[in-house]
Formats: C-alpha cells, structure tokens, sequence
C-alpha cells in the first residue's frame, strides 16, 4: 500500500475552529482511549506536534477500536466539528474528530507496557534506556531532542555568519596521548596495528589551519573511554569545535561572547544571559576567591584568606594549615541543619568544615566560637561581619582548603535564596591556567591541561625553567576555560605553533624531540613549514543543552545514551561477536565477561 502522503492532511497539533465542517486525515499513537457507553468513547491521538480528541459514535467505529492496545499507530479520517465541552489548556482543545474510518498502521502487541509514555521520567534509568524508542514518545522526553536540533541549528548558523567554514575531520584516526583512553579499532588490513577514534578534532583542526584555511569549525563527535557523570557521558559526545588563523585569545572570546548569550536567551530555561565582555578570572583568582576554577556567579558567596588571623588560635586542625572563610549574612539554620551541611561538604570534598556565628547581640556563638573570642573585633573587621551571619571555615594545605571552601559555597546557595540568583546564565572566562603540574600518581612534572598550549612568555620562559632559573609550575599558557552556572562548557588555547617551542616544552616533561617527533608527526612537521599563530576552543554541545534544558543528567538530552557503565542497553551494545571476526583481525580474547551488569 502507498503510504506517501496518504495518511493524513493535518498533524495532531494542527487543527483549530477554522477547520470546523472540513474531511481531515491524521495519523499518530493511540494516547488514550475511554469508553463511556456501547458506542461512545473518546480516543486520544497523538502525533510528533500533538494531541486530538476523537469522538467515537457509531457501532462501526467502535468496532475498529475495540481491543487494541496504547500505542497502537491509527490513521484516521472525519470530519473536525466544535467540542461542546472545550479544554483551553490545549491548542486543539476547540475542536474534535468525528472519524468516518480508522485503520490500524502498526499494532502495539503488549497489554501492559514497561512504563506509562507519559510517565516514563518515573520509571528506573536501566528500563528507560532499554525501551528508549518508547521513553522518547513521552512529549516530555522528546522536547530535549528538539531542543538540542534547535541549538545546533543556532549554532551552525552563527558559526557560518560569522565567517567560519564547516569542514569534517576523520572518524579513523592515530592514537594519541591527549588525557583520556582511547576507543580503539583494529585494522583487518594490517595485523597488528589499530585506529583511534578521535579524543577531540585537536590535531586535525590545528593541521587545517597550518594549510591555509582561516576560520574551521564542525559540530565534531569526540570519544573517550572515561566512566560517567552527571555532566558527561560516556563513550561520545560533541562539541562546538573552532579554530581561527593569526588569531589571538581576544579573537576566540569575542565570538562565542557574540554567538552564546542569544542562543542561551532564546532557547535556555533561564531567559537572562551574561552580556559581552564575559567577566575573565584568572585560574589563581578562581581558586582563591571561589575554591573552584568553575565558579558559579549567580551565587554571591566567596572565600575570604583568614590564614593569617585564625591560624594560631589555638583550635588544633588550624596549625600550620590554610584557613579559608565563607561568611554568610542571614543563614538561620538550626544545629541540625548547619550539622548535616558539614557532614555532606565532607562526603564530597573529603575535608572537614568548621563554623561559628555572629548573632543578633553581635557576640560569637556555636561550632569553634570559643577560639575565636580573644580575637573577635579583628574577625569582625576583617570579614565585615554583620550582626546574623553564619561563617564556615575550611583548613588544610593550600589545595584543599581551597576546594572544601567550593564545595561549601556550592552546597550553601540552594539554602540561601538571597544569595542565590538562580534565573540567569552567567559566563565567565577562567584564563591564565597553570602549564605545568605535579602528576598525583608520577610525582613528576606534567602538562596540567593541554599539551600544544602557547606559553606566557615563549620560548624564553621555557628555556628560564630549564636552566632552573624559574620554576616552571609557575609558568602559565594561553589558555582557557568557558563556565557557565559552574558547569566548565569548554576549554580553549592559543596553540604552540612554533616548532622550537614545541620541543622545549615537552623538555620539561622528559620528551625530547624524537619523542616530539614520533608522538606528533604530522603537525611537527607541518608547523616547520610555517604555520601562522591560531587559536581555538570548543563548548560542549551536550553539557550546553543540559544547561539550556535545566536538567541535571547529561542523559537527558541525548537522543540514545548510554548507561553509568557504558553500556547500550537497547541495542545490547558492547557485545560478543562471532569468532570469524576476530580471526578476520587477528584479535585473541584473553578474557570474557561473563555476565551483563545492567
């Protein structure tokens, strides 16, 4: 039977008073059905735009009906009247089918389905991910999916009126050492050695700027064999990949500031959106201030440096520790309130908070008051304290007061609205990352982000670290991270185009430059035939739209995730195949798994 543009003239969501006396056809999902005599009912039927009620009246039309199940796909014909009894809270809610013929498209074979359509957000995530094609039926679901096409759509417009040019970059790629494990895929052509897919479009993108292209970009997939989160998912994800010739860190940041706020205005939960300029915080600024390089600026707490003032006070985890405090006016919890945020502050940042209060009377109280006494009016001062404000403390090395003070603020703000302007973007550049760290596990100096990132201070400074005239986990990069609502969207560079530059860095880190050489062989050897300064960055499409949406798991504006364990519990992905296969690519298993953990 010939279907093309035979089942329907309108969609669900179509009809309105002006169609009253006219034949329709419209097709999509049994919704719902309610039979109020021998033949009456009012069947729902929803499609991709919405619902229409349709009035069954006759022994005909009841008959097609009888029996089927939900979800069930109908086309159905009549004529569109006015509702007697209308319903204002829907579009169509005016009007009602009277059907002159119903015909059953695909019938839904299950009574009882895994969970109500509408309902499906209730259901537990493994069933939700197993019958996804169902999940994304529930109109709640399905909205995240048009969003995120809108966005990207939105985006690729931008990008291309802004002069950018849109240029795919391989899937098959080399392995490279970029911070993550890779996927790989073994080539049936040359036992032996594999493929990677691509961390990021990092290499490529720099390659297309040393051939002469002058603005790139692509909504890129990327992949990475890391576990998941809530703001990431494992195995892909995509991103807003740029990249600009002869391009300084202004230039990156003077395009997303002109691309992003209209799009996070138009299409985010939150209608209010940072303005350009973005405000830029150095990464030490960050720590520092907000005990987090993803600062969240619609929250107006900070952490205050009372090293100096508390350190000798005689409370004992103070001793020779970094003291940091977050002073909070109008915080009226209760002991038992005030004793369940240090404990959760604790679970999370694995350090200790401690707390006092000034009160109404303007005298110290509570938690390690009785410390603080003899030095109360220099606390005062130097806080500026005002009679009811909680003050929670963090101590320990420098790092971890740091980060426990993040933690805290981040866990105070949902407790104190006037503190807390939650309806808005807020963006800000962290900028001035450190180049170099001390590796948790090695002890040695590393790379602390991305390794082709330009230095402050070039060649020059690098050389100075190797002659031990500087120490290089001082030495900042060009670089730079992109924050939004304390989620990082993405991170960005002026990249090191400069061959002798390339070699000295990795110096640092005991690559010399064969190992330069080999690890990097096509943009070493393309930067020594002249490549111009570029730059880049690129925000997160995933973690973009989770923002725009208000969700709190990345899962829930991908079309088909995967689970916490990486697992494609619809398609039944990973899985076993045949032994041919593996003969085909030379590939032995050692080890099997022999359950499925779902």
């Amino acid at each position: 039977m010939d279907y093309s543009n035979s089942n329907r003239t309108h969609t669900c969501g179509e009809l309105r008073m002006a169609q009253v006396g006219a034949t329709v056809r419209l097709a999509g999902f049994l919704d719902n059905i309610r039979e109020v005599g021998s033949n009456l009912a009012f069947l729902v039927l929803r499609d991709f735009y919405g619902i229409t009620q349709i009035v069954i009246e006759t022994e005909d039309m009841m008959a097609a009906v009888k029996g089927l199940n939900k979800e069930s796909t109908l086309a159905v014909e009549g004529m569109v009247r006015e509702r007697d009894s209308k319903n204002s809270k829907l579009p169509t809610g005016d009007i009602e089918v009277v059907p002159t013929s119903i015909r059953v498209l695909g019938r839904c074979r299950y009574n009882e389905l895994p969970f109500p359509v509408h309902r499906s957000r209730e259901a537990d995530e493994s069933t939700r991910l197993k019958y996804r094609y169902l999940d994304l039926r529930n109109p709640e679901v399905k909205k995240n999916i048009v969003l995120r096409s809108n966005v990207v759509s939105a985006l690729r417009q931008a990008m291309t009126d802004h002069g950018f040019l849109e240029i795919t970059t391989p899937i098959l790629t080399a392995s490279s050492p970029e911070g993550a494990r890779d996927y790989l895929v073994p080539s049936r052509k040359h036992p032996g050695k594999f493929y990677a897919l691509p961390q990021a479009p990092q290499q490529f993108k720099q390659l297309l700027m040393a051939s002469g292209f002058d603005k790139y970009f692509q909504i890129a997939p990327c992949f990475r064999d890391e576990d998941a989160r809530g703001d990431r998912s494992p195995g892909e994800f995509y991103q807003l990949d740029m990249e600009m010739a002869f391009a300084s860190q202004e230039d990156v940041f003077a395009v997303l500031e002109d691309v992003l706020p209209p799009v996070f205005a138009k299409y985010g939960t939150y209608h209010t959106a940072s303005s350009a300029p973005f405000r830029r915080i150095s990464y030490f600024d960050a720590m520092e201030t907000y005990g987090t390089d993803k600062p969240d600026l619609r929250i107006d707490l900070t952490a205050n440096e009372v090293t100096t003032l508390l350190a000798d006070c005689g409370f004992g985890p103070f001793e020779g520790a970094t003291v940091k405090a977050v002073p909070v006016t109008g915080f009226t919890a209760t002991r038992k309130q005030i004793d369940k945020l240090c404990a959760d502050v604790e679970v999370q940042a694995g350090n200790k908070v401690y707390w006092f209060r000034l009160d109404e009377k303007g005298e110290l109280v509570g938690g390690i008051s009785k410390f603080i006494q003899a030095r109360k009016e220099q606390v005062i001062e130097a806080l500026d304290l005002k009679p009811n404000t909680f003050v929670g403390l963090t101590a320990g090395k420098k790092l971890a007061a740091q980060k426990t003070a993040g933690v805290l603020i981040k866990m105070l703000a949902p407790l104190c609205p006037a503190h807390f302007d939650r309806e808005r973007y807020e963006f800000c550049w962290i900028v001035d990352f450190p180049m170099y760290e001390i590796g948790e596990e090695s002890g040695l100096l590393e790379f602390c982000h991305n390794p082709f990132s330009m230095p402050n201070g070039g060649l020059e400074i690098l050389q100075k670290a190797s002659a031990g005239q500087v120490n290089p986990l001082t030495i900042t990069a060009y670089q730079y991270d992109l924050v939004c609502n304390g989620v990082e969207l993405s991170s960005g560079a002026v990249r090191n185009h400069d061959p002798d530059i390339m070699v000295e860095a990795f110096q640092l880190v005991r690559l010399g430059e064969e190992d330069v050489k080999a690890r990097f062989p096509a943009m070493y050897n393309a930067f020594t035939y002249g490549a111009p300064p570029h730059a880049g960055i690129a925000p997160g499409v995933d973690r973009m739209v989770m923002l725009l949406a208000g969700e709190d798991s990345i899962r829930e504006i991908i079309p088909f995730p995967m689970n916490k364990n990486a697992q494609d519990l619809m398609m039944g992905a990973p899985g076993f195949v045949e032994q041919k296969q593996l003969d085909d690519l030379n590939i032995v298993c050692t080890k099997k798994e022999e359950a499925v953990d779902e």
